[in-house]
């Protein structure tokens, strides 16, 4: 059993749609952000940056339990224990690393900061929404490349990388992205989320935040933005 410390958020979505996707038992324990859970001394113990998600997995490399922080490097620990989501090929698995580390890096990060200035900020701040919404499209362009010709990011079939950059995508509407612009980045978004697995993954604290758990055919889609 692996307990998920989780909210509803892209990072959080990650993990409990790589869970989904693995078929592994998990137990979901809410982290609400908004009411400073991520900052409780016992969440801290195990996830000392006040970030989730986090996962303590009872079955760890030694047999012992194991505590992982850090939505990517959760991936990457769940793809070893399993052997899943992860090319056997060493080539492709720098591969999958690098745009991780994209996503990691660059994609995540100033996705929301778009989304920060764009929805969020107290006060309009022309200058934020330009610089991050700029950055937003060029990342979005970086991905559509990457995608042409292609049904997953990295080889033939789905990894950690396609898990890590998908819900970033989400709420691409908010980051002053068309999606439209972008035909190899919508096509993977329909073909990721028409899987069984990520529908699972996506309704996982539903409860907590929207309630997704209801929603099926268009307006799936269209909470989704898949039209």
């Amino acid at each position: 059993m692996i307990d998920l410390y989780f909210w509803p958020t892209p990072n959080g979505f990650k993990v409990s749609i790589a869970l989904e996707e693995m078929g592994l038992s998990y137990k979901t324990h809410p982290i609400n952000i908004g009411k400073g859970d991520q900052f409780q001394p016992e969440f801290l113990a195990f996830s000392p940056n006040n970030r989730m998600p986090a996962i303590i997995d009872e079955d760890g490399p030694d047999g012992a339990p194991v505590s992982v922080f850090e939505s990517g490097a959760i991936l990457l620990y769940l793809a070893k224990k399993t052997g899943q989501l992860m090319p056997q090929d060493a080539r492709l698995q720098i591969e999958v690393s690098e745009w991780l580390m994209w996503q990691m890096g660059g994609f995540g990060p100033m996705l929301g900061q778009a989304h920060h200035f764009i929805k969020y900020a107290k006060e309009d701040v022309p200058y934020g929404i330009m610089r991050y919404g700029n950055e937003a499209n060029r990342l979005y362009g970086v991905l559509d490349r990457r995608l042409e010709g292609r049904e997953f990011i990295v080889g033939d079939d789905l990894t950690i990388a396609d898990i890590a950059i998908l819900p970033w995508t989400k709420t691409y509407f908010n980051q002053n992205v068309d999606i439209d612009s972008y035909p190899n980045v919508k096509a993977w978004r329909r073909r990721l989320m028409d899987r069984e697995a990520f529908k699972r993954g996506y309704q996982v604290g539903a409860e907590w935040k929207q309630d997704l758990s209801q929603l099926k055919g268009a307006e799936f889609d269209k909470v989704f933005g898949l039209k």
